[in-house]
């Protein structure tokens, strides 16, 4: 019967409980001492009732303590162990152990408590069951679209663990999967040169530290020496907000380019060879027209001067293209050979004009000089090429500037670094631009003059290869300045 009660009628029946043997305690002490008063004290009976009355009084109370002692005992456990039993489980579904279930049958209120609960525990599991094997089945789907990359590639959190790697990268990396999987990269880097050097890669690339040339990183792969083109990649998300985008972790892609390696340097052999074996034809042909023009042989006609004048012309072209070519194979192949000397920047730039100094007469473009009076510092620097430098830069301007212009050409120092420069004033370069034109054969849409693409890309090879730099500002309109810096 107690188990159908509800909470609030096992109060009501105890208190009464209570209450009525309170009053019966009473309304019996009431009576015997109403009896008792009525009763002569030297009576024969008063002494049996006073007796009777005493006997009836203690065994009431002390049936009311024994009740009272139950209901002190029973109520508060009746009440609070089905509380406590709620408390846990919640506690276990705050703990995602969605297969608690309750069995609370004290009272109907919490009959429909365990009831509600049992079924808010079973939706609750089945939820996380479905969404436990969605994820599942995404993160198989996932493993299987990396699996499937044929170029290696690793994903790495903040803490720089490993999430995710394709097989494609074990096998370079020569890891397991379990050695690897929610790893410290860090760690496992410690005994693993390759791994070492792609996440110190990773921290020059977040600390915009410049990689030379982004040179391709050399790898022994599939029995043979590979080649592989870095690329870091941030990956970020929206945070608490919605709009400010948190860095969540970094993803390493190494793409296979030794195909492209070998054709590079099958490219390189061959225009290297056929640059040498150029030489010797045009160095021919520039002898055999020198001895033509000589008037000890004989004196050409107006026509025969042209054409003479025309042949030299040419060879002189093709002579500074195949010196260009060679340049640039030095560069490409790694066999750049440097001789640096101490050298005063005035004579780089007296070199410069000396070379240049036909060329802007034929134009008639005037060349100024531009030099401090306080001493600059000496740079210790291949002069050969550094003069090289400021030659094609020199040439350049004389041939992008308007006829009867100017050319300046000049040198200062800040604190500790030297400046080179050659400023024109012809019709400037457009901004777009201004990354482009330091790629080899690149030329600026539109222009006229005659070039290889190459004097640019040479110049910034060479300059760099001194740990310099090579920039240029330029505005349509208002000409072009060509600055070569060193730290010295």
């Amino acid at each position: 019967m107690m188990k159908a009660m509800t909470i609030k009628m096992k109060l009501t029946l105890a208190i009464g409980v209570l209450v009525s043997m309170i009053v019966l305690l009473l309304a019996l002490s009431v009576i015997n001492l109403q009896v008792l008063t009525a009763t002569d004290p030297n009576s024969p009976a008063a002494a049996p009732a006073l007796s009777r009355a005493l006997i009836w009084v203690v065994a009431v109370g002390i049936i009311c303590i024994m009740i009272g002692i139950g209901i002190l005992v029973k109520l508060p456990s009746s009440i609070y162990k089905p509380i406590q039993e709620i408390t846990n489980g919640i506690q276990e579904i705050a703990n995602h152990n969605y297969n608690t279930r309750l069995n609370l049958c004290y009272s109907k209120e919490l009959a429909e408590v365990g009831k509600n609960f049992n079924r808010m525990a079973a939706r609750l599991n089945d939820y996380h069951s479905s969404t436990l094997s969605d994820l599942m089945a995404s993160k198989k789907y996932m493993d299987t679209i990396i699996n499937s990359i044929s170029e290696p590639i690793i994903g790495l959190n903040n803490e720089l663990d490993i999430l995710f790697i394709n097989n494609e990268a074990l096998n370079v990396l020569n890891l397991g999967r379990g050695d690897v999987f929610q790893k410290s990269a860090q760690e496992i880097s410690l005994r693993n040169d390759l791994l070492r050097r792609l996440i110190r890669g990773m921290m020059e690339h977040k600390e915009d530290v410049a990689i030379k040339k982004n040179e391709p990183l050399k790898i022994y792969a599939d029995n043979k020496e590979s080649y592989f083109q870095v690329k870091y990649m941030t990956i970020s998300q929206p945070g608490a907000d919605g709009v400010t985008m948190e860095k969540r972790g970094d993803v390493i892609m190494l793409k296979n380019i030794t195909e492209f390696q070998e054709l590079d340097s099958a490219k390189t052999t061959f225009i290297s060879t056929i640059s040498h074996e150029l030489k010797t034809p045009i160095s021919a042909i520039m002898m055999s027209l020198k001895l033509l023009q000589d008037t000890r042989v004989g004196s050409l006609n107006d026509e025969q001067s042209q054409l003479s004048k025309s042949i030299k012309d040419s060879s002189d072209r093709l002579l500074e293209i195949t010196g260009e070519l060679l340049n640039m194979t030095q560069v490409e192949s790694g066999k750049l050979q440097l001789k640096p000397k101490i050298t005063k920047p005035i004579e780089l730039i007296d070199y410069a004009i000396r070379a240049n100094q036909v060329q802007a007469e034929k134009f008639s473009i005037h060349i100024e000089l531009e030099y401090p009076s306080e001493k600059i510092h000496k740079l210790f620097v291949d002069s050969e090429k550094i003069a090289w430098v400021l030659t094609n830069l020199l040439s350049n301007a004389i041939h992008y500037s308007k006829e009867n212009g100017r050319v300046i050409i000049g040198a200062k120092q800040e604190e500790d670094v030297v400046e080179l420069y050659v400023r024109d004033f012809g019709k400037g370069i457009d901004p777009r631009y201004h990354d482009s034109i330091f790629e080899r054969y690149f030329r600026v849409p539109g222009t006229k003059v005659q070039g290889s693409g190459l004097g640019l890309s040479i110049s910034k090879d060479f300059v760099e290869a001194h740990n310099g730099t090579l920039t240029i500002e330029s505005e349509l309109g208002k000409g072009s300045c060509f600055s070569i810096r060193f730290r010295v």
